[in-house]
């Protein structure tokens, strides 16, 4: 019956995407943030929902190909781009060459969900639309965390939390940083709640998503955690308010944790004695010395096996994943890689800051500013956090970096709409006859 009932939800929704793309983009988001159809147990769990989604979504463009918006130049679509042509250079300098399929699969992956973010600038660039991608972002991954904090509390935290298998999310540590960086964006969905009981219901959920993400057992979750909230603290309103909700939460929430999640936690100032610490750091070096060696190309998206570590690792015989967003494209991608990517986020983080100032002391803007806040502290946990984790790829904070840039284009258009003169020409390819 789950089955039945998903497959009519997704079939009704590329129906809409076809009338109108923006709907297929909420679609896709859906499917590869939340993989709603791993949570079934018959013939959907299987079914390429998302790649029938892109092909009703591309249909839906060439259909409707006149309602687009403009596609904005800036330093994130420019840098976006660039990666794009360069995840299509590395991979025929890959090291492994009996790799071909594997380094074909990862390759369409990365680059397929590069595409579908640029297209998401061509369908959303109201403040609606925006909202609404927001609001499917936060609670593809919320859903997790709300389902995962009452696990927690159910058992004690006697058992890790996972996300969905055979996706971005199947690791217990990639499910926390999700979570982490989802947390920001459900605070902005509270502060533009007007009804008290939805306020309280995302208010329970960014709990439950960051008791989750305590009881997934990833130190580097706790520590993007930390920084999440230092940085969610300085950012946000009513600082004392949270300062004192903080101070009584925080303990009561750790208090909860058993004594095994404390033991785990314990272990982060010991990387010397902790055998997998030591497997990142040989692989970060591996890394480092192949980007050296290769510049500016790296290995490959299957750089890391036997015979790159027998060249390029300090122990050759530990091989062992990069888990690191850096190293992971410093070592497949090279440092020209590696620039982009940094570029990318940067000119992101850069851009909410450009929303913040073009939005002070303007009350109609507030709104904006609130979401350039959130979306920084979401990229900031994504920093901190994917220092130790595998995730170059996934498709959440390159969609907040969309976000940002989707959203200054709306308050520069505002801002311009305050002032004497013509409005702005904001949808379409080319003015209509007689001017905008």
């Amino acid at each position: 019956m789950r089955d039945v009932v998903l497959t009519l939800i997704i079939a009704g929704m590329m129906l809409m995407a076809i009338q109108r793309p923006f709907w297929g983009v909420l679609l896709w988001v859906w499917l590869s943030l939340m993989n709603p159809h791993r949570l079934t147990w018959g013939f959907a769990y299987y079914l390429p929902f998302a790649s029938m989604a892109v092909v009703v979504l591309t249909l839906g463009l060439i259909y409707r190909a006149s309602t687009l918006y403009r596609f904005p130049i800036s330093p994130v679509t420019l840098g976006s781009i660039l990666l794009i042509f360069w995840l299509c250079i590395s991979p025929f300098f890959a090291i492994e060459a009996n790799e071909g399929a594997r380094e074909f699969e990862l390759w369409s992956r990365a680059v397929k969900i590069q595409v579908l973010v640029l297209v998401t600038f061509l369908v959303v660039g109201t403040r609606d639309e925006l909202h609404k991608l927001v609001w499917v972002l936060a609670l593809s991954i919320g859903f997790y965390g709300i389902k995962g904090g009452l696990f927690v509390l159910a058992t004690g935290g006697e058992h890790k939390v996972f996300g969905p298998m055979e996706t971005f999310l199947g690791d217990n540590n990639h499910m926390a940083l999700a979570l982490v960086m989802c947390i920001p964006l459900l605070r902005y969905l509270q502060l533009q709640a007007t009804k008290v009981w939805h306020r309280r219901a995302y208010l329970v959920a960014l709990l439950l998503c960051t008791v989750s993400a305590l009881g997934s057992y990833s130190r580097g979750a706790l520590v993007a955690l930390a920084a999440m909230g230092i940085f969610l603290w300085f950012k946000g309103k009513n600082r004392l308010r949270t300062l004192i909700f903080a101070l009584i939460t925080v303990p009561i929430l750790l208090a909860f944790m058993p004594d095994e999640w404390w033991e785990r936690m314990n272990t982060i100032g010991d990387y010397q004695e902790d055998r997998s610490a030591q497997g990142r750091i040989n692989a970060w070096w591996m890394a480092w010395n192949l980007a050296l060696s290769r510049f500016p190309i790296g290995g490959g998206f299957t750089v890391w096996n036997d015979e790159a570590f027998a060249r390029y690792s300090p122990i050759p015989e530990y091989v062992h994943a990069a888990h690191s967003i850096y190293f992971q494209i410093l070592g497949e991608h090279g440092f020209m890689g590696l620039f982009l990517f940094l570029f990318i986020f940067a000119s992101a983080f850069f851009t909410g800051s450009s929303v913040l100032k073009k939005t002070r002391g303007v009350p109609e803007m507030a709104w904006a500013a609130d979401l350039a806040r959130m979306c920084q502290v979401s990229l900031l946990a994504f920093a901190v956090g994917g220092a130790f984790l595998s995730l170059s790829y996934f498709d959440f904070p390159y969609y907040i970096a969309a976000v940002l840039v989707i959203l200054r284009r709306l308050v520069v258009e505002g801002e311009q709409a305050r002032m004497p003169g013509p409005m702005p020409l904001h949808r379409g390819l080319a003015p209509p006859a007689g001017g905008a």
